[in-house]
């Protein structure tokens, strides 16, 4: 048969047809006309390059722009290159010449010469180009000169064939010639060029992406990963030795365009609404100043996230029906020519799938008509099968790996925007996306993102599949193929259902997640007070419910995915069953042939593809599309307006509030801050002063920028820096937390310790400034952090400093050496302008300006002598002052002469300024109490026990093994993943159940083989093959028979798969709330030592990625897995049974199948291991980053906050990169494995003569389908390391070390105990971990029932050692503590923690009712808890709020003021009053108008107690019956004051001494 084209054929080719299937098939050899080879196989090749010139071109060009890739020199390498190709178009020009010499000379081969030389020389050129852009291999050139190869064996082998080396030498020699310089070229660009000389590495950095320089042949089968592979085989691999990420996939990369693109998106939105309704002239100004432009800068590296003005106006103006932007875009539009790349590559391996069954036709038609056919076309068939399912397995793995990095690269870019966003949301919209669920943002749901990437082909390629499969079995079983097609209408509707109530549980799921991670956050974050109240069980209970809440959810979720699976496992059995079942009735012939069937059975395969993959990409659809509108809510969340404060250098104040009104809270009906006008001037010294509640720090929080500005204007001259009262203290050492990214200047540094009173810490801790520092300052006290935080205001050099309350946290020495050396005129900050937040008013004849706070408004101001001239509200502020110290039975002073000579000064100003005639004299402000001659001696003694205790003259403690170190290095398992893991989980599944799944899955696998087998043995019937008696009742009964068993085969298909999915789905369910139970409750027993030595954010991953992890991708991995390994197996059975002889073949390829697997495993499972172990540090970098957001901000220091952010998920990253390129090596090489079973097959086929059709059919029909289902086993053993380590890490903190029972039933206390409240220490001994040296060395004391003991000593001395080690937060070394007669050491911690009460130095509140605060365990009645807020100083407080005592407390109690929250904890003292009270510095971190509502408290209410007060202002415990004096540990001194003070050699008389008291 010929195919003549064009009309002039035969003056273009020379009378030669383009096509001959005659000639082609029937010659001994694959024989082609010669216009082919003159047109297709030369114009093919290079028609592909002339064709990608022109984008290749410009797509270098982008590359080398975005990458920064440089200029590879000339070396020996691209010189060679040049000059091959050079030589190869000098070889085509003398074949030209040649060709021109002969008598009749084709048109074509005159085209296709020049073409040739034209082609070369481009070639040349582009060689040249690459070398410029910094491209060290070609991917282009790669393609062109594999088809010059491919096309280039035709001419020879058919030169050889027609021995054209006898009749014309010289052309035969030519065409060998340029074959083998292009073969030679072709095998050159498996080599990349090198970039530059390869030499040492630094010692300590990691090596470079080798993605990079590899060849795009290295590319494309993954090898250039090999080495490290080989390393981990060898060794367990280390962060050092895996190479960093790739410049395309870091955060500098994907981050910039990500932000442009949102913020337009923003835009866009808003512009919509505007149109929509424009309602104002104000939003239509507001909106067409967003919309220009002026308000979004032009996004780069210092962009923010979002354009501020654009983000706080759209969150606050959005209403309902307003169009909100689309994350999913935004994605589309950055990413979207990768995802189309990654498409791109789907759709050539789905079309190369569909070749396939094509070629079984064929091969069964020469298998049937095996005489008449030549030899040569079975083993090119089989050929044919190899190479169209190699080049498949290389697109589809490419498509994967494009996908995967491409998931990352998105990954990337929301984590850094989250993160970003975290620094600039407002604190209005921070309420309602607390730090526990923008961890879950970022853990779960950008990972749920990143998953669905790698998936989103099935959106078109399923239903692409699905109709190609079925247009394809129209042509095989005709119009039988309908009835195959009606069953999936019907299963329509079904997968609706499914899909809506998916996405409505996943909603649900999402929600309760969240709220699971909020409590443990704020659990984790009060867990000292947990232990100190026993209260762990309440809040074990709690989380308890809300996980149970959560497994409920789950479990309606898994049942519904097992309902799925059935459904589409079912389905295209069910599909096939109907497609026969029609075609025998409507066949003529009632016969269904080998061809027929397994032609169908191999499209029947391909339609299974797409739905067994249903129920499992189903749910991640919807998880991903939940987990995007999550996402972008988040990010369209309002921002703190970067207009509410202007930048003016050129104004006359430092700082300037005109008309202003702010507020914390849009729905609060009177605003924080009403009419504040404040003016400033530089370098004075302002003092803002005023009661709890009238907002002071809010004034400082509107100066920042903090508050929602709803009218007036803010005006800053220049920078910042900020004292929050709760200071912020990062993880890192203590040096590093005060110079805060600054340089380091010795003398600078200096000046500054000393001047913020720090030299004597840095003499206690182990590692002077070198110390690390834990999370929170966990490792320092209340007032070493104040002092550190002031340290670093003062060291960053601003012009305006905003200090709230620095001086409360600290002593009255201290306090005055801070504001003499630091705050004053003539301290270091001397000349700049300082706006300090003070309760002292001793310090208030120092300042240049006073302003007075009073319910949110600024009720006067003016400088001390203008506001002591005049009886207004700042004397009404000094006359509650002065009244409350009077009325206190203990004065509460300052505790320094000068100090009090000033106070005095203000005492009798006041006093000649007033005439109420309630405050007259200072005998009627002593009340009649005592003295004032008494009051001024005793103030002079606390002046000297403050002294003595603040300002130390220790010796510099030795340090201990820890060193400078606290938290530990978060531990990667090496080596294989133990045994006890995999049956931790089975375990918690039920080894039982396991053993019952496997048993039942097997059964669905011997049903679906012998269905296989069954369908065989009906095409090969003798009498079915014999047509001629189709019709009768034998040939109908026959066919009936194999028809109703195949039926029944797929009935318990269906009945044994849905009874597994129903199991694995409760049982995984069930198995996930175990794990967590188990994690959760051993958590909550760990001793302290285990939080103070692990970041919160290192235990969090493990509640949240972890758990999730075991949640919903470890169940469907390990069902994925069963399918697989069953598949496998059931193929391999299939093919042994058809062809015996396939298994010599299969154990040798088994063999290289483990061998490979073996060699991979440890590398694998380590580079997983290690990317766990480094995601925790960005979630702990993210905690710290939320708590200190306002201090980041304040300092402008969000860039650097963001970019180590960046820097911790690009190196997070570069581990993930490394495993899934590893895993794409692991499924390039097991692919080709499998690609080899399917050639082995092919090949048996064509050399067993003797086969019947239907073994042959099945035979190859399943072993195509080898290749995808070890793609599948490979990508499903991959995730079960990655997700078993997740049990791993459960189990470990399943594990960790606990404290002591709860409970012990054998020693019980009795109900009243502690009836009397005495206790003895008896050679007490205790350290706070193995290893350390020990805090309490011997303690000997007696402390009788009823007394008050005050307990001093010098930083470190073991004060705070001695309380917690009453509450057995440490435990004994060696001695005891006996409380009434019974050994502390022989009860359950609940038993005698329950019977003490504590007021601790940290006020934690915990998010929920204001009763739950008070009384988790709803022990107490409503009347009591009332009691014990009104003693507490709250009940009007509280009766004011919605809800009262059930109103409900923000994360951490962020809703009340620092003063407030820690009445509320005194509340919890009074609720559960016991015989013994300790009182850990409760006052420390506390103004002194509110330690002097505690004080009063403590004195009136435990008045009966036995009472341990660990003194910090010492003139609280100078009354007290006795002082303990702790000096190293042990207890030097231990007596009345008066005694103490009597024994001038005593330790005690010193301190008074050195404060100048005696």
């Amino acid at each position: 048969m010929e195919i003549t084209n064009i009309s002039s054929q035969d003056s273009f080719c020379g009378g030669s047809p383009f096509w001959d299937t005659d000639l082609l098939l029937n010659s001994s050899y694959p024989k082609f006309t010669q216009c082919f080879r003159d047109t297709a196989l030369v114009w093919g090749p290079c028609g592909f390059l002339w064709i990608v010139t022109p984008f290749y071109l410009p797509y270098m060009a982008s590359v080398a722009r975005t990458t920064g890739t440089h200029r590879i020199p000339v070396n020996s390498f691209n010189i060679s290159k040049t000059l091959l190709v050079l030589l190869l178009t000098v070889v085509s020009a003398v074949r030209l010449v040649r060709d021109a010499s002969k008598d009749v000379v084709p048109t074509v081969q005159y085209i296709s010469g020049a073409l040739y030389i034209l082609t070369f020389l481009l070639v040349a050129v582009l060689i040249q180009v690459e070398r410029n852009r910094g491209f060290a291999t070609s991917g282009v050139l790669f393609v062109v000169f594999g088809l010059l190869v491919v096309a280039g064996i035709v001419p020879v082998y058919s030169g050889i064939m027609e021995k054209e080396y006898e009749s014309s030498r010289v052309g035969f020699y030519l065409s060998c010639t340029y074959f083998g310089l292009v073969l030679l070229k072709f095998l050159m660009t498996f080599k990349a060029d090198s970039s530059a000389p390869t030499g040492y590495r630094a010692i300590g950095t990691r090596p470079q992406c080798q993605e990079m320089v590899a060849s795009f042949s290295s590319q494309l089968t993954y090898f250039w990963i090999l080495p490290l592979i080989r390393l981990g085989y060898k060794k367990a691999l280390v962060e050092e030795d895996v190479p960093i990420l790739n410049p395309r996939d870091q955060s500098a990369t994907v981050l910039p365009p990500f932000e442009r693109s949102w913020s337009s998106e923003r835009r866009r939105c808003l512009a919509a609404n505007q149109f929509r309704d424009p309602s104002t002239p104000a939003r239509q100004e507001r909106v067409s100043y967003v919309i220009t432009g002026r308000a979004v800068s032009e996004a780069g590296e210092k962009t923010r996230l979002l354009g501020q003005e654009a983000a706080t106006l759209l969150a606050d103006e959005a209403g309902k029906g307003d169009k909100q932007p689309s994350l999913t875009k935004v994605l589309l539009k950055v990413f979207g020519g990768s995802l189309f790349v990654s498409q791109l590559l789907k759709l050539l391996s789905d079309g190369l799938t569909f070749v396939t069954p094509l070629l079984i036709d064929q091969l069964l038609t020469f298998t049937l008509d095996r005489e008449n056919q030549q030899e040569w076309r079975g083993y090119v068939l089989a050929c044919a099968f190899f190479v169209v399912c190699g080049t498949k397995s290389i697109i589809y793995q490419y498509h994967f790996h494009v996908s995967m990095t491409l998931g990352m690269r998105i990954k990337n870019a929301v984590i850094c925007a989250v993160y970003k966003k975290a620094l600039t949301i407002s604190n209005e919209a921070k309420r309602e996306s607390t730090s526990g669920e923008i961890v879950n943002l970022m853990s779960v749901d950008c990972q749920r993102i990143q998953d669905v990437t790698g998936f989103v082909y099935m959106v078109w390629s399923m239903p692409l599949m699905i109709v190609v499969a079925l247009y394809m079995l129209w042509g095989t079983l005709g119009a039988a193929s309908m009835a195959g097609l009606g069953v999936l209408v019907l299963l329509l509707p079904t997968n609706m259902v499914v899909a809506y109530k998916q996405k409505a549980y996943q909603v649900q799921l999402m929600k309760v997640k969240d709220s699971r991670i909020k409590i443990m956050n704020e659990v984790l974050n009060g867990m000292k007070v947990l232990k100190l109240y026993a209260w762990e069980k309440s809040f074990l209970n709690k989380v308890t419910a809300i996980r149970d809440e959560e497994l409920s959810i789950l479990k309606k979720s898994a049942y519904l995915s097992a309902f799925s699976t059935f459904i589409w496992t079912c389905a295209p059995y069910m599909v096939q069953l109907a497609s026969f079942g029609a075609y025998i009735a409507i066949s003529p012939s009632g016969y269904l042939d080998a061809s027929t069937a397994f032609v169908s059975i191999s499209l029947f395969g391909i339609l299974n593809m797409p739905m067994s993959a249903l129920p499992m990409i189903i749910p991640m659809l919807i998880q991903a599309s939940v987990s995007i509108g999550r996402v972008a809510k988040f990010l369209s969340a309002e921002d703190l307006d970067p207009k509410v404060v202007t930048k003016d250098p050129t104004s006359d104040a430092a700082v300037k509030i005109q008309d202003g009104t702010f507020t914390w809270d849009k729905q609060m009906p009177l605003p924080a801050l009403r009419n504040i006008n404040v003016s400033i001037k530089p370098g004075r010294l302002v003092a803002v002063v005023g009661t709890v509640g009238s907002g002071k720090s809010s004034l400082l929080s509107a100066m920042l920028g903090e508050m929602k500005k709803m009218h007036g204007q803010v005006t800053l001259k220049n920078r910042l820096a900020y004292v929050p009262q709760e200071a912020w203290i990062q993880n890192a050492t203590l040096r590093n937390n005060i110079l805060f990214g600054n340089g380091y200047s010795k003398s600078k540094y200096k000046q500054i310790l000393h001047a913020c009173a720090l030299e004597s810490d840095l003499a206690i801790l182990p590692g002077g400034d070198s110390t690390e520092i834990g999370e929170k300052g966990i490792n320092l006290s209340g007032g070493q952090k104040q002092r550190v935080s002031l340290a670093r205001a003062v060291y960053s050099e601003a012009d305006t400093f905003l200090l709230d309350d620095p001086l409360s946290a600290v002593d009255a020495h201290v306090g005055k050496h801070i504001f003499t050396q630091v705050i004053s005129n003539k301290g270091v900050l001397g000349g700049k302008t300082r706006v300090l937040v003070t309760h002292g008013v001793h310090w208030l004849p120092m300042v240049d300006h006073i302003i007075v706070m009073a319910h949110g408004r600024i009720s006067e101001e003016g400088t001390y002598d203008e506001l002591m001239s005049q009886e207004g509200a700042f004397a009404e502020f000094l006359k509650e002052f002065f009244r409350k110290e009077a009325q206190a039975e203990q004065e509460d002073t300052e505790n320094d002469e000068e100090i009090e000579e000033i106070k005095n000064q203000v005492l009798q100003r006041l006093e000649s300024v007033t005439s109420d005639n309630d405050f007259t004299s200072g005998d009627e402000l002593a009340g009649g109490q005592e003295s004032s001659i008494r009051q001024r001696r005793r103030s002079r003694q606390e002046v000297a026990l403050a002294k003595s205790v603040e300002i130390i003259k220790a010796e510099p403690k030795k340090a201990a093994s820890a060193g400078t170190t606290l938290i530990e290095e978060e531990k990667a398992e090496t080596g294989n993943v133990t045994r006890a893991v995999f049956l931790k989980y089975i375990h918690a599944v039920g080894a039982i159940v396991f053993l019952i799944m496997t048993v039942i899955f097997t059964a669905y696998q011997v049903s679906s083989t012998y269905s296989a087998i069954w369908l065989s043995m009906w095409t090969d019937d003798p009498l079915l093959t014999n047509t001629s008696m189709a019709g009768s009742s034998d040939y109908n009964d026959k066919n009936t028979m194999y028809l109703t068993i195949y039926a029944l085969l797929g009935l318990a298909q269906g009945a044994t798969v849905l009874t597994f999915a129903l199991i694995s789905a409760s049982r995984m369910v069930k198995a996930s709330g175990q794990l967590h139970t188990d994690m959760l409750d051993n958590v909550l027993r760990s001793p302290m030592a285990f939080y103070d030595t692990t970041p919160m954010g290192r235990v969090l991953n493990r509640f949240s990625r972890d758990v999730d992890t075991v949640d919903a991708a470890l169940p469907n991995t390990i069902r994925s897995l069963y399918q697989c390994i069953f598949r496998v197996t059931g193929t391999i059975v299939t093919i042994a049974y058809s062809t015996p002889i396939f298994l010599v073949v299969v154990l040798p390829l088994g063999a290289l199948y483990w061998f490979i697997q073996r060699f991979y495993i440890p590398t694998s499972r380590q580079l997983r291991r290690i990317e766990s172990t480094t995601r925790s540090p960005i979630y702990v970098h993210f905690s710290e980053t939320v708590s200190g957001a306002a201090s980041i901000r304040a300092y402008g220091v969000q860039e650097r906050f963001v970019a180590e952010s960046r820097y911790r998920t690009d190196n997070n990253l570069s581990f993930y990169f490394s495993s899934i390129v590893a895993n794409r090596w692991l499924g390039w090489c097991l692919e080709m494995i499998g690609n080899l079973v399917v050639l082995s097959s092919a090949l048996f086929a064509v050399l067993s003569r003797n086969l019947a059709a239907g073994l042959v059919g099945l035979s190859v029909s399943y072993s195509t389908q080898v290749t995808g289902a070890l793609n599948y086993l490979v990508r499903t053993f991959s995730e079960l390391e990655t997700n078993i380590v997740s049990v791993e890490r459960i189990k470990e903190y399943s594990e960790t070390p606990t404290e002591a029972a709860w409970e012990n039933p054998q020693n019980t206390p009795g109900i009243n105990w502690p009836d009397k409240g005495e206790i003895q220490f008896r050679d007490y001994q205790t350290r706070y971990r193995p290893g350390l040296e020990l805090v309490l060395k011997g303690v000997t004391c007696r402390i009788n029932s009823g007394e008050k003991v005050g307990i001093v000593g010098r930083t470190g001395a073991g004060k705070s050692s001695l309380t917690v080690a009453l509450f057995r937060l440490i435990e004994a070394a060696s001695g005891s503590i006996v409380i009434d007669g019974i050994p502390i050491a022989n009860l359950g911690l609940h038993d005698l923690r329950s019977r003490l009460t504590i007021l601790p130095q940290d006020p934690v509140i915990f998010s929920g009712t204001l009763r739950m605060n008070l009384d988790p365990f709803d022990e107490f009645t409503d009347e009591e808890i009332w009691r014990a807020l009104e003693h507490a100083h709250l009940k009007d407080f509280v009766s004011g709020l919605p809800g009262t005592i059930n109103y409900e407390c923000g994360e951490g109690g962020q809703n009340l003021s620092v003063g407030q929250r820690q009445l509320l904890c005194l509340a919890r003292t009074l609720v559960r009053q016991t015989s013994i009270l300790v009182l850990d510095e409760a006052t420390a971190a506390v103004d002194l108008e509110t330690d002097e509502l505690i004080q009063k408290t403590i004195r009136t209410q435990f008045s009966g107690c036995t009472v341990l007060a660990i003194a910090h202002r010492l003139n609280t415990v100078m009354d007290y019956d006795k002082i303990m004096v702790m000096n190293r540990g042990r207890v030097s001194e231990y007596d009345s004051p008066q005694t103490l003070l009597a024994h001038t050699e005593s330790i005690f008389y010193s301190m008074a001494r050195d404060a100048g008291l005696v």
